[in-house]
C-alpha cells in the first residue's frame, strides 16, 4: 500500500499518544456493541468519530467490529497497528491528528463469512451500521426495488445464513438467527447518501424476506413487524478523500510514527440522526450529532445542494483536466456553474431546516470545496454517477420541466457525466474522467454505439431508466443534454457552460 519510508515506529496501541486519543479506555472484543458493514475511510473519519466522543462523555459497550466486504489490505494493517489509525484534519492552517480507537476487531466477510454472521446475530451487538456506497444495497435504481437478477441476492436467497455474499443477504439472515435464537432487539443504521436510507433499508429487508422459502419467511416477518428492528434515517456529511502516502507522511511527521492506514478529512462534520433504536445507542450527541423527528430537510440539503453540486465540479474539472476538486473550483467557469446549479436549479426544491443559516452553509460549501490542502479527487467525487445522480437530478430537474423551465445545469450536469462515462467516437475526456468507476460504464457505452447523434443517444439513455422513468416524458431535456454533449465535444466544458450560463 504504502511507499513512504518506515522508519518511524509503527503507530500500536502501546506507541499511540495519549494527547492524540480521542478517548483513553482500551477496548476489548467484550465491549461490542456495534458491528458496522464497511471498513472504508468515511466510516473511520465519522461515524468512528463520534463514537470516540461518546465514548470520553459516557462509558459503555459500544465498541465498533468493523466489517471490510472483501479486501483484506486495511483490515490487515489495522490488526497490525492493535486498530489503532489517525484521522488526519486537514485544512489550509495544518494537519490535526486524533485515534479514535473504538474498533474491537476487523474482519473481511469474502473471507470469515461465519464469523461476521455470528457477530451480526450476537445478543451484545445493539446496532448494525453501514456505509457501502449506493450501489451496495443491491436494488434497481430505476424501480427502488431489490435487484432480484443480481447474482449475489440470488444466491443468498437460495442459501443458508452461514456466508451471504451481499450486505442485504448478511443483515437479513443475521436477523433471521436473532429472531430464532434469543430476540434480542437491534437497530440497522444506514449511514450512506440515499434519500430516506431508513426506510429505503427497511423496504429492501422486507422484499428480501418476502423473496425467502415460506419455511423461512414467516418467523422472522413476524419478529420484524412486532417492532424489534428499528431503520433510522440518517444524513452524513464529511468529506473524506482516498488516502494518499503525502497523509502517511504528514502523520509521521505530526506523531513521529509511521501509520499505514491514516485518513484524511476536512475539518467539518455532520450527523443528523432520527432516535429510534430499537435497543439502545451511544451518547453521539457528545460529538455534535443532531437527532430530529423529520431528518428529510437535511438529507436533500446534503444530497443537493452539496452532492448535486459536488458532482457537476467533479465532471465539468474532470473534462477540464483536473484532478482535485479544489482545482476545478479555482476555475471562474466552473464555480459559476456550481453557484447557478445550487441556488437557481436544486435550492427551490428543497426547504430549508429552520436551523440552518443558508447563506453561511452555502459559503461553508465553497470553502469545503476550496480546501486545497485536502485535495478531494475528481475522478472520487466522479466515480458510481450512475447511482448518485439518479438521487440528486430528476425531482430537481422535474420540477422545472412541470413548471415550464428548463433546468440548463442539470441538463449540463448529465452531459458531463456521460461525456466522462460514454464519450463520443474521437473525444478522449482526459484521464481523470476514464479513472471513474461506474457500473453503467458499459451499458451507456453500448448505447452511445447504437445512436447516431448526441441527442438520440441522451434520449436512448433516459428511456435505458438511467435517472427514473419520468424524465422520458420531457423530449426538450434530452436534447438540451445532446445540445451540451455536442458542446462538451466540439468546445470543451468552458464553452458548455458558458452557454448554460446565457440560457438562464
Amino acid at each position: 500500500m504504502s511507499t513512504v519510508p518506515t522508519r518511524a515506529a509503527r503507530l500500536t496501541a502501546a506507541t499511540a499518544p495519549a494527547d492524540a486519543l480521542a478517548h483513553h479506555r482500551a477496548l476489548s472484543p467484550a465491549d461490542t456493541g456495534i458491528v458496522h458493514l464497511g471498513l472504508g475511510n468515511f466510516h473511520r473519519a465519522h461515524q468512528a468519530v463520534y463514537t470516540a466522543a461518546a465514548l470520553a462523555r459516557e462509558d459503555g459497550a459500544w465498541g465498533v467490529l468493523g466489517v471490510a466486504g472483501r479486501s483484506t489490505d486495511v483490515a490487515d494493517a489495522l490488526r497490525a497497528q492493535d486498530l489503532r489509525y489517525t484521522v488526519a484534519e486537514v485544512s489550509p492552517d495544518g494537519v490535526r491528528c486524533t485515534i479514535p480507537a473504538v474498533h474491537t476487531g476487523v474482519l473481511v466477510a469474502a473471507h470469515e463469512p461465519e464469523q461476521v454472521q455470528r457477530a451480526l446475530a450476537a445478543p451484545g451487538t445493539r446496532v448494525v451500521s453501514l456505509t457501502v456506497t449506493e450501489h451496495g444495497y443491491t436494488y434497481s435504481p430505476r424501480t427502488g426495488g431489490l435487484d432480484l437478477d443480481h447474482p449475489g441476492i440470488r444466491a443468498d436467497l437460495r442459501g443458508g445464513r452461514t456466508a451471504p455474499r451481499t450486505t442485504l443477504g448478511r443483515i437479513v439472515r443475521a436477523l433471521q438467527g436473532r429472531a430464532a435464537t434469543h430476540g434480542a432487539p437491534v437497530t440497522v443504521l444506514s449511514c450512506d447518501n440515499l434519500v430516506g436510507n431508513g426506510d429505503h433499508t427497511r423496504r429492501l429487508v422486507e422484499e428480501f424476506i418476502d423473496h425467502l422459502p415460506a419455511a423461512e419467511r414467516a418467523e422472522v416477518a413476524a419478529w420484524l413487524a412486532a417492532g424489534h428492528v428499528t431503520f433510522p434515517n440518517t444524513m452524513v456529511d464529511r468529506i473524506v478523500p482516498a488516502t494518499t502516502d503525502a497523509e502517511r507522511a504528514a502523520v509521521a511527521e505530526a506523531l513521529g510514527l509511521h501509520d499505514e492506514v491514516p485518513v484524511p478529512a476536512e475539518p467539518f462534520t455532520m450527523w443528523v440522526l432520527e432516535d429510534r433504536f430499537a435497543a439502545s445507542r451511544p451518547a453521539w450527541e457528545a460529538g455534535g450529532a443532531l437527532f430530529t423527528d423529520d431528518v428529510e430537510p437535511y438529507e436533500l440539503l446534503k444530497v443537493r445542494l452539496l452532492n448535486g453540486t459536488h458532482s457537476l465540479i467533479a465532471y465539468l474539472g474532470a473534462l477540464a483536466g483536473r484532478d482535485t476538486i479544489p482545482q476545478s473550483t479555482a476555475l471562474p467557469f466552473v464555480a459559476e456553474a456550481a453557484r447557478a446549479v445550487l441556488l437557481d436549479e436544486y435550492l427551490p426544491s428543497l426547504t430549508v431546516p429552520d436551523d440552518v443559516d443558508l447563506d453561511a452553509y452555502v459559503a461553508q460549501l465553497f470553502t469545503r470545496w476550496a480546501n486545497s490542502a485536502l485535495g478531494h479527487r475528481t475522478r472520487q467525487v466522479g466515480s458510481d454517477g450512475s447511482v448518485k445522480l439518479r438521487q440528486r437530478v430528476p425531482d430537481p430537474a422535474l420540477l422545472h420541466l412541470r413548471a415550464g423551465r428548463m433546468p440548463h445545469h442539470l441538463a449540463l450536469t448529465v452531459a458531463a457525466y456521460l461525456s466522462c462515462m460514454a464519450p463520443a467516437p474521437g473525444f478522449d475526456p482526459g484521464e481523470h474522467a476514464a479513472a471513474m468507476a461506474d457500473p453503467a460504464r458499459e451499458r451507456l457505452r453500448a448505447l452511445r454505439s447504437r445512436t447516431h447523434d448526441a441527442r438520440s443517444f441522451a434520449t436512448a439513455v433516459l428511456d435505458d431508466g438511467l435517472l427514473g422513468d419520468a424524465l422520458p416524458d420531457h423530449p426538450a431535456f434530452a436534447a438540451r443534454i445532446g445540445d451540451f454533449l455536442d458542446l462538451l465535444r466540439t468546445h470543451g466544458p468552458r464553452a458548455a457552460a458558458t452557454e448554460a450560463a446565457r440560457s438562464v
